[in-house]
């Protein structure tokens, strides 16, 4: 008998969607199925108002890019590369960068490729001690994709994201969190405790709140000072009428926890 599994497993429980990239046979990398099973994972934590995501991988890779397995490059047919970052990858960056609560990246292993350039969109990216971050498209005549050009020069400046493009040089977990490429590089014994801990945390914050952080502080890339400054008013004067602002102010007056619901 031969059991299929799901290319992603998806766990929603206490305002938690843990998504789980399942292709450990093939350090879980992208094929069409994956992508379709992916969006509609997204797609049912936003339904039941996830409060946060956790995004990993299966086995011993966080994920390996796109599945080559999948290119027919023996065919003296022209391969539409464009015509797939269309159908699958951008949608997939745009629907991560806007989600509605803010999501995780756990890193358990190698990123290669879209692999890594989607780590890389999270709110937060953590990584084992032991992952790596590869930007492994020039080993095959490509240049990044998932927004990877966009992302690592304003993560880590133009020298850095020019040496890890142009060689594919590995950058490994402590490395890339002292560069500011990733939040944090965790001991293996401590990751899921570590990670659990922050999830939760999360998911127990006004969600709003932290949703519009993100939103400002991604557009300040290409705001001035007053254009963000003007944002910063508009957006504090919408939270300032959320229930959780008003439980917050409550809590910190009465100096109790305080129970925010996300709204």
């Amino acid at each position: 008998m031969t059991v299929v599994e799901t290319p992603v497993l998806l766990a929603i429980q206490d305002g938690i969607a843990r998504i789980t990239l399942n292709r450990p046979e093939k350090l879980n990398a992208f094929s069409v199925d994956m992508h379709v099973a992916l969006m509609a994972a997204l797609d049912e934590a936003e339904c039941v108002g996830a409060r946060v995501m956790l995004l990993t991988g299966s086995g011993r890779a966080f994920c390996a890019g796109q599945d080559l397995g999948e290119r027919d490059v023996e065919s003296d047919a022209p391969l539409d590369l464009g015509a797939n970052i269309d159908r699958w990858y951008n949608p997939l960056v745009r629907r991560l960068t806007d989600l509605p609560f803010p999501w995780v990246c756990a890193v358990n292993g190698v990123a290669a490729g879209a692999g890594a350039n989607i780590a890389l969109l999270a709110d937060l990216t953590v990584a084992t001690a032991g992952a790596r971050f590869v930007q492994s498209f020039a080993r095959i005549g490509l240049l990044p994709d998932c927004g990877g050009t966009w992302t690592l020069p304003h993560l880590v400046g133009q020298q850095r994201a020019m040496a890890m493009a142009l060689t594919g040089m590995p950058i490994g977990a402590a490395q890339a969190a002292e560069w500011g490429l990733i939040w944090r590089a965790i001991d293996d014994a401590d990751f899921e405790r570590e990670v659990e801990a922050l999830v939760t945390g999360l998911a127990a914050a006004p969600t709003r709140g932290l949703v519009e952080t993100r939103r400002a502080i991604r557009r300040a890339v290409t705001t001035t000072l007053d254009e963000q400054l003007d944002h910063e008013r508009d957006f504090q004067r919408l939270l300032g009428q959320t229930r959780d602002y008003r439980e917050g102010v409550a809590a910190f007056k009465a100096k109790r926890a305080a129970h925010f619901i996300g709204e």
